[in-house]
């Protein structure tokens, strides 16, 4: 499928180290790092980013020891796209058929490439960056699925590693004549120290839905988001950067474009033990998802309309001269 907005040539060749990209012996997973010491890995199954680090080469996603990375099955951690449906599908709608978190994490999606901008003329290299885009369409279905869900798509799935920054972005666009309707979720899980320590700010002022809680509609909590037990939230209508901090450090920043809902979960002990894919045991403790999306409702998108939206998440400090 062709890749939207290709890169115009650059006008200068780059001078001193540059980006690098490449593709695993298999041909299943895209690596790319910067000089900086920034990388990312992406499988192509479900164009999952499975690992992030930054310039001090500290993993920023959690990605259980149990994770499925042979596509058998979506992957437990990193960042599961999910499309069409969020969650459980309505029983009334035409995503009913799908299973739960639809099929766009549990399918193989085609790389298109990579475009970089580098350091040009200068002796520094902390300006570089790449972009990494994957493409999926709805040609590129089983039977199956086609069925469950017939219609016309094409996802572009962008994502940028800039020196302590990871931005990613999706587009989606109904390549048919009918109308249809969808909801999607970048299904990130954060790698934390010890979740005891961690909070969440930036929806204190946000009502939520607590799927904890008999999935009620509940107000501001009016304070930051800590944990102590099992916690599921959807919040909603929020647009304010959200801030994940451990003890009085800010770990990182997230900023959100065209998505304005947020899940913020973390399974807890008994959750985690039924879950078969998730380990290590106690990994509940080193992670939390914090989930840029747009689920409160279904979005409609008429023949030849495109949607977009993404998140960027920056380490503080990691541009810092």
């Amino acid at each position: 499928m062709p890749r939207a907005d290709r890169p115009s040539a650059l006008p200068l060749s780059p001078t001193g180290p540059q980006p690098l990209v490449s593709t695993s012996d298999d041909g299943d997973k895209v690596v790319a790092s910067l000089p900086s010491g920034d990388r990312i890995e992406v499988l192509l199954h479900g164009a999952t980013v499975i690992s992030w680090k930054g310039p001090t080469n500290n993993e920023q996603l959690f990605l259980s020891s149990k994770a499925a990375l042979d596509g058998s099955k979506a992957v437990r951690g990193g960042i599961p796209v999910v499309f069409p449906v969020f969650g459980p599908p309505p029983k009334d709608h035409a995503t009913s058929a799908l299973p739960q978190h639809g099929f766009a994490r549990n399918v193989r999606w085609e790389y298109l490439g990579k475009s970089s901008s580098e350091s040009i003329g200068t002796a520094s290299a902390l300006d570089s960056s790449v972009k990494l885009d994957f493409g999926l369409s709805s040609a590129q279905l089983d039977e199956k699925s086609k069925k469950a869900w017939p219609h016309e798509f094409s996802l572009v799935y962008s994502i940028t590693l800039m020196t302590g920054e990871l931005g990613v972005s999706l587009e989606i666009k109904n390549a048919g004549e009918a109308t249809w309707e969808f909801t999607t979720l970048l299904h990130t899980y954060f790698r934390i120290g010890d979740i005891s320590k961690v909070s969440v700010s930036g929806l204190e002022k946000t009502s939520f839905i607590d799927k904890v809680g008999g999935a009620a509609t509940k107000q501001a909590a009016g304070s930051p988001i800590t944990f102590s037990g099992e916690l599921d939230r959807v919040y909603t209508d929020t647009t304010e950067p959200i801030l994940i901090k451990e003890g009085s450090t800010t770990k990182l920043e997230i900023l959100r474009d065209g998505m304005s809902d947020v899940v913020v979960w973390n399974p807890w002990i008994e959750k985690s033990k039924g879950m078969s894919d998730f380990g290590p045991e106690d990994g509940w403790k080193q992670m939390v998802c914090v989930e840029a999306g747009a689920v409160k409702s279904f979005i409609k998108l008429e023949g030849g309309e495109t949607w977009q939206g993404g998140f960027r998440a920056r380490i503080p400090g990691a541009t810092d001269d």
